[in-house]
């Protein structure tokens, strides 16, 4: 029995700034945004979208151009990192508004549910939801990733931000992808890439230590919760690594064999928080599993670091990149980091890629290579099914970014530091936020949304 991909939806922001223009207002020199990690623009959320709305629109899209029948879906699990509820999970959201705009009840019988794990919760619901049908291959179940990657102005990570949502449908015999029943997994529990919860004091807000009359039913400390991570780039960057390569080699044991694994995958799908993560940490594989090996895990750090850095500059890594990871990096070049959506989309992409320029790749095995800080990694892989060009002809990628909307720097900034009050863009088609109650003190908070024609 196949398991795997059968349809597949995506909702990306239509607002972008170019990263020349972000490079320029922090003097940063642009080529080394464009060239040196192949990004071009960053998509952004109008002040009418949060990840409930862009999940909404990707599912409504899936729901619509593949002609679902959502009595038939037993499954909708959200994977996310930018929850808005610390109890309430995206799914229930997107439940509700789906039987808002297709018919009351009709998921009443559906399981829901958000996976939280950094940038591989999508592949976590994946997983589970592939297993599920596996046990029911007649039923069918959705996975939704939905995302806003924010960071402080002024910080390292500024220039990957991205925003949006990809809806995919997990059924038996796929028209996609089908996917073997080999995951390989290495997890470390560390600090590289988080979110806590903060607090201030009372007085830090005040002046003082009196209380203020609006403090009275407050705690002496105010808890809060940012959008923007706390994070260590360079010791993120040698986890995500060390997962993946761990990984990778688990993966080898899995499949009992000493060939190299990656010469059989036709594309290779990895997390790509910016567009060249992928090609940076997969030097390290590419030569440890390499027929001769070039590198040895016995070498001294700084032996085995120049080493790498030797190899990642051949004319046989840039071949290999080139082949089978550039067609995944097209689209992250000119959304941004999706978090739990990237894998996705690098695999979107590079079909896309492929439809576009009449690649024909049925029968062909990509690998996939998920990362998610905190830290954990998965590698597996999936054969490409004859009808996937079929199955993507309505979704349009690149068409479809192509007529995205250009920002300036100065309408950039007042979006992030949420001081605009009305969207930049007119919603057309698409989920809005409606509103956040802040009257009633038993709906203190909630969120309303609504289908704009």
């Amino acid at each position: 029995m196949k398991i795997g991909i059968d349809a597949i939806a995506f909702d990306v922001a239509k607002l972008f700034l170019p990263i020349k223009t972000l490079a320029e207002a922090r003097n940063i020199e642009p080529e080394k945004l464009e060239k040196g990690l192949g990004l071009l623009k960053m998509t952004l959320p109008d002040v009418h979208q949060d990840t409930v709305v862009f999940g909404a629109n990707a599912l409504t899209k899936l729901i619509h151009d593949n002609t679902i029948n959502l009595s038939e879906i037993a499954r909708i699990y959200v994977g996310t990192e930018s929850a808005i509820d610390s109890s309430k999970p995206i799914a229930s959201f997107l439940a509700n508004l789906m039987e808002q705009k297709f018919g009351e009840n009709l998921l009443s019988e559906c399981d829901v549910v958000d996976f939280t794990f950094a940038c591989i919760g999508g592949v976590d619901a994946m997983q589970n939801c592939i297993d599920f049908v596996r046990l029911n291959p007649t039923k069918k179940a959705i996975v939704v990733t939905t995302d806003i990657a924010k960071y402080d102005l002024n910080s390292s990570g500024e220039y990957t931000q991205g925003a949006g949502a990809l809806a995919i449908l997990i059924a038996s015999n796929p028209r996609i992808i089908a996917f073997e029943n080999q995951w390989a997994t290495s997890t470390k529990g560390v600090f590289d890439f988080f979110k806590p919860y903060r607090t201030l004091s009372k007085e830090a807000i005040t002046g003082n230590s009196n209380n203020e009359n609006w403090f009275d039913n407050l705690e002496a400390e105010i808890e809060i919760h940012k959008d923007q991570p706390v994070f260590e780039g360079q010791y993120s960057n040698q986890c995500y690594m060390d997962r993946t390569r761990n990984a990778y080699f688990s993966f080898k044991k899995i499949k009992n064999t000493s060939e190299t694994i990656y010469n059989s995958w036709e594309s290779i799908v990895m997390h790509l928080p910016y567009a060249f993560q992928g090609r940076r940490m997969l030097s390290e594989i590419y030569a440890l599993d390499a027929k001769n090996a070039m590198v040895s895990e016995n070498d001294n750090t700084t032996d085995y670091q120049n080493k790498l850095k030797e190899i990642s500059k051949t004319d046989d890594y840039k071949s290999f990149v080139t082949q089978k990871l550039q067609p995944a990096e097209l689209a992250s070049s000119i959304i941004g980091n999706l978090y739990t959506g990237s894998i996705f989309m690098g695999l979107l992409s590079t079909l896309g890629h492929f439809y576009d320029t009449k690649k024909e790749v049925s029968g062909k095995k990509f690998g996939f290579l998920a990362y998610g800080s905190g830290s954990k990694s998965k590698v597996f892989e999936g054969t490409i099914q004859d009808e996937w060009k079929l199955a993507i002809a309505k979704v349009n990628l690149f068409e479809t970014l192509e007529n995205s909307n250009e920002i300036g720097f100065d309408v950039y900034e007042k979006l992030h530091k949420k001081a605009l009050k009305v969207s930049v863009l007119k919603p057309k088609k698409e989920w809005i936020l409606e509103r956040i109650e802040n009257q009633n003190p038993n709906l203190i908070g909630a969120r309303y949304y609504k289908w704009i024609d």
